[in-house]
C-alpha cells in the first residue's frame, strides 16, 4: 500500500513539473513546440493595435527579448492597463508561423508611488487556445 502511494505522489510531480513552462527567447520559440516564457522589452516604435470595436480580444503589438530578436506578439485579450509604461514584459505562449501567440502577460512597470518599488501586473487571454 505504501508502495502504491509513493508511485502516485512520484506521478505526481513528474506531471506538474513537466506542464511547467521555461524560458526561452523567440528563436528557442520557433524550435519548440512547448509553451514558452520569452523575456523582453516592449519595442515602442512599432504599432500597438487594439480596436475593442472590432475585436475586444485581440491585442498586438511588438517585442524585442534578451538577445535582441524583435517579434510580432498576438494576445487574445484586452490590452493591459499601462501596457505602454512596462519596462519588462514576460510573454507565455508559443510561436505560430511567425507571430508569437501568448497566452499570459507579466508586467514590470515602475511604480508611480515610489522610486525604488516596481508593479507586477499580470494578464491572461480570455479564451483557451493561443
Amino acid at each position: 500500500m505504501g508502495l502504491v502511494v509513493i508511485a502516485v505522489a512520484i506521478a505526481v510531480i513528474i506531471s506538474i513539473y513537466s506542464s511547467t513552462s521555461s524560458y526561452g527567447s523567440f528563436a528557442d520559440a520557433k524550435q519548440s513546440e512547448s509553451t514558452l516564457r520569452v523575456v523582453g522589452v516592449l519595442d515602442k516604435q512599432k504599432e500597438l493595435y487594439y480596436d475593442a470595436a472590432k475585436d475586444a480580444n485581440y491585442f498586438s503589438f511588438y517585442v524585442k527579448d534578451k538577445k535582441g530578436q524583435e517579434c510580432k506578439v498576438i494576445f487574445r485579450g484586452t490590452e493591459p492597463q499601462d501596457f505602454q509604461k512596462s519596462e519588462q514584459i514576460v510573454l507565455t505562449g508559443q510561436m505560430k508561423g511567425t507571430e508569437f501567440h501568448a497566452s499570459e502577460i507579466l508586467m514590470k512597470c515602475p511604480s508611480k508611488y515610489t522610486q525604488d518599488k516596481i508593479n507586477v501586473t499580470e494578464a491572461k487571454a480570455t479564451s483557451a487556445s493561443i
